[in-house]
């Protein structure tokens, strides 16, 4: 069963009027949004047309696994991609106000991980709790994900020992989990109607 195309609809529509508004504060208002505010508002935008986009191609969720399961899933994902969310945009501000100390700086640098490891661990959960079809599904869609992820970050390693890109490592390094969930959520769209 597909999901609600008015979910979908109001989805991309919040991602493109948060594009819009950042590209919107750099043009006509340079000076009023800082580049971080704006930064977030198109990754905001962008995340938010991606779910919409997945939404039209995904089932509901509600073939996927029992209300119950479901509940306990978004009980336990919800509140760490909030902390997570919450503790790099705080880690990022804490660490521009000049924090010298270095063990202080990598307390506040690692602040996000407890909340990514709450949030794979509540994925881990509902995956291992889900029936074998669906178990199947979400295995091929990691491991897929994976190996997609990791092919693309080895063709980038080259093309930057070979020195026709230059990306700073600590953004690559810091790339890889999003790139993973991103390709996985593609992934999951491709299986999905293959089985279906």
């Amino acid at each position: 069963m597909p999901v609600n195309p008015s979910k979908s609809i109001w989805l991309l529509l919040a991602g493109i009027l948060n594009i819009v508004v950042a590209v919107l504060a750099q043009t006509v208002a340079p000076g009023l949004a800082s580049e971080f505010a704006r930064g977030l508002l198109f990754g905001v935008g962008a995340a938010l047309v991606l779910c919409g986009v997945m939404a039209r191609h995904l089932p509901n969720a509600a073939d996927a696994s029992t209300p119950a399961l479901r509940r306990r899933y978004m009980r336990e994902y919800i509140p760490a991609m909030a902390g997570y969310v919450v503790a790099v945009l705080g880690s990022t501000w804490l660490l521009k106000q000049n924090v010298e100390d270095p063990s202080l700086r990598a307390l506040v640098a690692l602040a996000p991980v407890p909340f990514v490891a709450l949030a794979m661990r509540a994925m881990v959960r509902h995956i291992r709790d889900t029936d074998e079809m669906q178990r199947r599904i979400e295995v091929e869609s990691v491991s897929l994900a994976t190996a997609l992820a990791s092919l693309g970050y080895f063709a980038a390693g080259l093309l930057q020992a070979a020195k026709v890109i230059d990306i700073p490592s600590s953004v690559a390094m810091i790339g890889v989990f999003p790139l993973i969930c991103l390709v996985y959520g593609v992934a999951k769209v491709v299986i999905v109607r293959r089985y279906a």
